[in-house]
């Protein structure tokens, strides 16, 4: 299907705009109480404008998963590279992921929520990016017990405990509230270091 060039904007324009109305539906209605009609008009395009770019409804959602996922690993990275000390590190890494999901929290609760609607093609791809960031993590909490500074049994289960408090950041997180991005992400990083039983002061 195809529209015609007065309905269709200049592309990158028309693409953005479908992507930032995917956003807003998904985040509303659920993916599945979406329809690519709802998705266009929000975006103030034909119907038929979504399938100039998107050859359906689910592969938008994916390019919305692909892309937030594989933003939030570099940013994971890179954080989790800017310190050789693991409190530092683990430290600039929560506080890192958990502004990102304050700040673009609309978006991360549609990549976090709706993965259940990818096909499952699409699911493993995205699995496996959040299964690098599970590492990434981990690594940093390994290090840390390993060093004798942090204090959990299961390091495992502890970054997915570290990860799952950033996530949830997005369903509750609201701009209008009285939290900056930065207030949550400073006050998530004294929390997740004092559930590895580093002191207030470190």
């Amino acid at each position: 299907m195809s529209s015609t060039s007065t309905e269709t904007p200049d592309p990158p324009d028309a693409r953005s705009r479908l992507v930032a109305a995917a956003v807003a539906a998904f985040a509303e209605k659920g993916f599945h109480g979406t329809t690519t009609r709802d998705i266009a008009s929000t975006a103030g395009m034909s119907p038929a404008a979504l399938y100039v770019f998107f050859p359906s409804k689910e592969a938008l959602l994916h390019e919305l998963s692909l892309v937030g996922h594989s933003r939030v690993l570099e940013l994971v990275e890179e954080s989790a590279s800017s310190a050789a000390d693991p409190v530092d590190q683990l430290g600039a890494v929560v506080e890192a992921f958990v502004r990102d999901h304050a700040q673009s929290h609309t978006g991360a609760r549609v990549i976090n929520y709706e993965l259940s609607a990818l096909t499952a093609e699409h699911r493993a791809e995205i699995t496996a990016l959040r299964h690098r960031i599970d590492l990434v993590v981990r690594d940093v909490v390994q290090l840390g017990v390993d060093q004798g500074v942090f204090h959990t049994r299961d390091p495992h289960m502890t970054t997915l405990a570290v990860l799952s408090l950033g996530i949830d950041v997005a369903r509750w997180y609201r701009d209008e509230g009285v939290w900056s991005p930065a207030d949550v992400a400073e006050h998530y990083r004294g929390l997740v270091l004092a559930m590895l039983g580093v002191a207030p002061d470190q």
